[in-house]
């Protein structure tokens, strides 16, 4: 329980320099505050005791006036290490449109964001505790008077995110869970001047499992950015629906295996 509490502690002191950040007031200081619906899809495929494949797609919206903001697709294998310990590694395929959703210029700029990933989790009663490491390489397509351009230039991100998810009641025998995130990104490499800072993200939602292997959850997130000016920076209230998906294929994998060897 006292770990419980320390993360508490944790997410406490995160929202109180996050919302400090958010509201504090300097004459140069601009901050534009956005609002955005967050809607995701996740497979897993379990094929090995120790291996499995996570496939994502999200689909993200800005819902005055509504416009797409961002659509993300990414994909990583994933391998458990023991001790409750889990590498990855995985690329994604980012599309960003305008940061404002009523410009009039709608160029939509790709990214392409390979990553390794670290994650380490320890059940303590009804919580959970994860912690996720991931290291990202950034590869953004180059502009021109408003058009894409020829090659890429890139920097680095580094993220860590806090997690505890509570499990508040069984629903006809279905577990609903309390679940809450605190996530820092820092960027990094000698593109980046003014925001070595680049983003935090708190996060409430509640999740429930529909059926033994598929899960829905929505929730709340609170995204604040600092911009690449150093004193401009986003404050974006974003609503989010995930369904969560898992397919176990080590058993058939037994069977088959089974069947051949008859």
């Amino acid at each position: 329980m006292s770990k419980i509490r320390f993360c508490l502690l944790l997410f406490w002191v995160g929202g109180v320099l996050h919302a400090a950040a958010g509201y504090a007031q300097s004459p140069q200081k601009e901050v534009t505050r956005q609002q955005l619906a967050w809607f995701s899809y996740a497979l897993t495929l379990k094929l090995h005791p120790k291996w499995s494949l996570t496939s994502e797609i999200h689909e993200r919206r800005f819902l005055n006036p509504g416009r797409q903001h961002q659509f993300v697709l990414r994909s990583q294998a994933r391998y458990a290490l023991g001790e409750n310990w889990e590498a990855a590694a995985g690329f994604t395929y980012f599309l960003q449109s305008p940061h404002d959703p009523s410009a009039t210029q709608r160029l939509v700029v790709p990214e392409l964001r390979p990553h390794i990933q670290f994650n380490y989790s320890q059940a303590i009663g009804r919580a959970g505790i994860t912690h996720r490491y991931r290291t990202e390489m950034r590869f953004f397509r180059n502009t021109s008077s408003g058009e894409l351009a020829a090659g890429y230039h890139h920097n680095f991100r580094f993220r860590y995110r806090l997690g505890l998810e509570y499990r508040l009641a069984n629903l006809q025998e279905r577990p609903l869970k309390l679940k809450l995130s605190n996530e820092l990104h820092v960027n990094a490499g000698r593109n980046i001047t003014y925001n070595r800072f680049d983003q935090n993200r708190i996060y409430t939602g509640l999740s429930y499992a529909l059926m033994p292997n598929l899960e829905v959850e929505a929730g709340y997130l609170n995204w604040y950015q600092q911009r690449a000016s150093g004193h401009q920076f986003y404050n974006r209230h974003i609503v989010q629906l995930a369904v969560s998906h898992k397919l176990d294929l080590t058993g058939k994998r037994k069977n088959a295996t089974e069947q051949e060897t008859r």
